[in-house]
Order: structure tokens, then C-alpha cells, then sequence
């Protein structure tokens, strides 16, 4: 059992926005939708929250009106094993949003994340601190991450 859900908030797009990240990312599931009820901030029927999971994590969507907003201080990352996978959620997630500097990237709902290469983890582990500050430097100079960049500046596998 997972003991930390996160929660995020949106204005009244929680359904929408689930059903955007499901479709793009691998291993997704919605679950339990709570709906309002009459009486209540939003109309009857409005999903309060929408509970789903996102490669074997689970979060909660909730409607909660336009008093909050997301920030980039809080960011989900993709861990992504092709360059196939990394343009496919870089193009898919950015559309209606804002493409940013190294893999960061703003959805049309606000949320940040971070679409990155698995080999990155590698790279910035190796010991030798040449290898790692050219794939940083690497990195700073791109907006979408490139797996053959990244290889290219670390010196080879």
C-alpha cells in the first residue's frame, strides 16, 4: 500500500486532465470519481476528485476552484528508456502548454514535469566529474532532452 497520495488541485478540469495523462502515459488507470452534489461550490455532477494511477503511482485529482494554482516548485518526472518515448510525451504533454529548458515542460492544465532520458541517472552517477559536468552542460543547452546528445557529450555508454 502506497502511503503518500499525492493531491492535486485543479480549478474544475480534474476529469479532463486524468483522462489526458492516462492516455499519453504507460501503465494508467482511472479509479473512483466523487462527483458534487447540489448545493455545493461547483455544479451537481462536477468530479470533486478523480483517484488514478500513473505508472504504478497513485494520485488524486480534486476540483477545488481557481484559488490555487500549480507551481514549478513541484514537478512529476518521466523516466523515459527511448528517444521515441521522450519526443512522444515531450510533444504530447508540452501541446497547449510551454515547452521549457532541460526536459521541463508546463501541461495546458499548469502542472510542470519532466520528461528525461533513464540514461541521465546513469551519466550524472559516474564518478569521473568531466563526464558529468558535459552531460550537465548538455543538458542546460537544450529545451527536450536528446538521448544522442546526451551520449555524445558523456564519451560513449
Amino acid at each position: 500500500m502506497q502511503g503518500i497520495t499525492p493531491c492535486l488541485w485543479f480549478d474544475t478540469q480534474a476529469e479532463e486532465a486524468v483522462a489526458f495523462y492516462a492516455s499519453l502515459i504507460e501503465d494508467s488507470q482511472i479509479g473512483e470519481v466523487v462527483r458534487y452534489g447540489e448545493g455545493a461550490p461547483l455544479p451537481a455532477g462536477t468530479a470533486l476528485t478523480v483517484e488514478f494511477t500513473l505508472q504504478g503511482q497513485k494520485f488524486l485529482a480534486l476540483n477545488g476552484g481557481p484559488m490555487f494554482q500549480f507551481s514549478p516548485a513541484v514537478s512529476f518526472i518521466l523516466h523515459c528508456e527511448t528517444q521515441e518515448e521522450v519526443d512522444h510525451l515531450w510533444e504530447n504533454l508540452s501541446d497547449g502548454g510551454e515547452k521549457q529548458r532541460c526536459g521541463w515542460l508546463r501541461d495546458k492544465y499548469g502542472l510542470s514535469w519532466q520528461v528525461v532520458p533513464a540514461a541521465v541517472g546513469r551519466m550524472m552517477r559516474d564518478p569521473d566529474p568531466a563526464r558529468r559536468n558535459r552531460v550537465m552542460q548538455a543538458i542546460m543547452a537544450m529545451d527536450r532532452l536528446d538521448i544522442a546528445a546526451l551520449e555524445a557529450a558523456y564519451g560513449g555508454p
